[in-house]
């Protein structure tokens, strides 16, 4: 089976995740959570991948931006069944996305990932991981929709609670080779889409899909990145 399937096949782990919190969240958020469901997404021929979304002319930059504003680093959050689990988003993301894994328990996770292997969606290598401060790097958590760029397209005006769901909702993060993250940074598709050109279908309908749940509008620099991407979906 093919890591783009697995891929999609592990996010309807994420369908599980709206029970717990379904009472904080809007119905476009659970969209959100929901919307992985077994395969490559299909786009219809003449469909508008971006109905619904707001376009804004650009992205004006926030230097009032800070990581801190969206809660700690990761927290148990948005967990399996029956709520928190005991293991942080970043150890829940690595056991999704990771395959042949061995695990062992941490003091804040029962069930880390100790090694495993990493099929990157972003650049279609493979990498291996090995929990510890150096070899851990070489995979690391993205979110597909940056934060910085999300607070720059409005989650600034969001409340405290709202920006830590969306930094820990399973449906906008992807384990992805370390230095793949680091390139992406923070940018917006106008700057920056996964070098594998076989993840854009994916890519896109992902980033539109949460922008679409949390009701954050595009730049439209990036709009014909997004439309170009899922024109490679199949029909």
């Amino acid at each position: 089976m093919r890591r783009t399937t697995l891929l999609w096949l592990a996010a309807i782990a994420v369908l599980t995740v709206v029970v717990a919190v379904q009472v904080l969240m809007s119905a476009g958020e659970r969209e959100v959570a929901a919307q992985a469901t077994g395969g490559p997404p299909t786009v219809e021929p003449g469909a508008d991948v971006l109905a619904g979304i707001a376009v804004v002319p650009m992205r004006i930059r926030g230097f009032d931006y800070h990581r801190a504003a969206f809660g700690d680093a990761w927290d148990d959050f948005n967990d399996a069944p029956g709520g928190r689990n005991g293991c942080d988003t970043r150890n829940d993301i690595l056991n999704r996305d990771l395959v042949d894994t061995t695990l062992v328990a941490i003091k804040r996770c029962p069930t880390a990932v100790a090694t495993g292997t990493l099929h990157d969606p972003y650049t279609n290598a493979v990498v291996s991981f090995v929990r510890g401060n150096q070899t851990g790097a070489a995979v690391q958590i993205d979110h597909i929709v940056p934060l910085a760029l999300a607070w720059d397209l409005g989650a600034r005006d969001w409340d405290d609670a709202k920006r830590k769901r969306f930094a820990n909702d399973p449906a906008n993060l992807l384990a992805v080779a370390g230095k793949a993250n680091q390139d992406k940074g923070d940018g917006e598709p106008a700057v920056w889409m996964p070098p594998n050109a076989a993840f854009h279908c994916q890519y896109a309908m992902q980033f539109i899909e949460v922008l679409r749940g949390y009701q954050l509008p595009v730049d439209e620099p990036s709009v014909p990145a997004l439309r170009a991407a899922a024109a490679t979906c199949p029909g």
